[in-house]
């Protein structure tokens, strides 16, 4: 059973590796995502990776198909496998000052300017980042059919994941460590009751979420 299970895997990881087998004559593959474009608080963060051409990591995907503990698994091995690495960030009052998309962007040029080598081909999920002179492709849905954006979305979920729980023991009020700044039934209950904290996206916060009298 156990091998039979094996098997399925590495089948279901061979499909992840069509676009890195399709360009197969790029030396340096790197997979590109973010994580944290739609909560209400906190920064987002981008993620690079650049996986050996050999290299297995069992039950990598799409870091929002995972658990919590398996995500916090794969993060410690992503990081020993890789040729290189690198998370970049954009905080929450970047993101007011330029948008969402911007500072999404910033973060990922960031994340590929930290990684000390300079990849041949950016495998990003479903976009093009502008003003990186770098040759790229945009995979919609590209952490689920790529195991380089897939081992991305892991490492920047988790960093801002990390990221989020360090916010609640400052702003335990919140509950932070619990919904990392999503806007959820708590969530939207906590900022009525107490307005707004330092870390809240306030072009996010709409009249729907927070009425004129609450403090902004």
């Amino acid at each position: 059973m156990k091998e039979e299970k094996l098997i399925r895997e590495r089948e279901r990881l061979a499909l992840m590796r069509e676009f890195e087998e399709k360009y197969g004559e790029c030396a340096l593959i790197c997979g590109i995502d973010e994580a944290g474009r739609g909560p209400l608080a906190g920064p987002v963060a981008a993620g690079a990776v650049i996986l050996p051409k050999d290299c297995e990591i069992l039950y990598l995907n799409d870091s929002k198909k995972l658990s919590e503990k398996r995500r916090e698994l794969l993060f410690d091995e992503i990081r020993e496998k890789a040729v290189a690495w690198a998370v970049g960030i954009a905080d929450e009052k970047r993101i007011d000052e330029i948008n969402i998309l911007q500072a999404t962007y910033e973060a990922m040029r960031e994340a590929v300017r930290k990684l000390g080598v300079v990849p041949d081909l950016l495998l990003n999920d479903a976009v093009v980042i502008p003003d990186l002179p770098l040759r790229q492709v945009g995979i919609v849905h590209g952490d689920a059919r790529s195991v380089s954006i897939a081992a991305a979305s892991i490492l920047a979920k988790v960093t801002r994941d990390h990221i989020m729980v360090e916010y609640d023991a400052v702003y335990p009020q919140y509950g932070f460590a619990k919904h990392k700044g999503y806007g959820t039934a708590q969530h939207i209950a906590a900022i009525r009751e107490h307005g707004l904290c330092p870390i809240h996206r306030r072009s996010f916060i709409t009249q729907k979420v927070l009425p004129q009298e609450v403090e902004r």
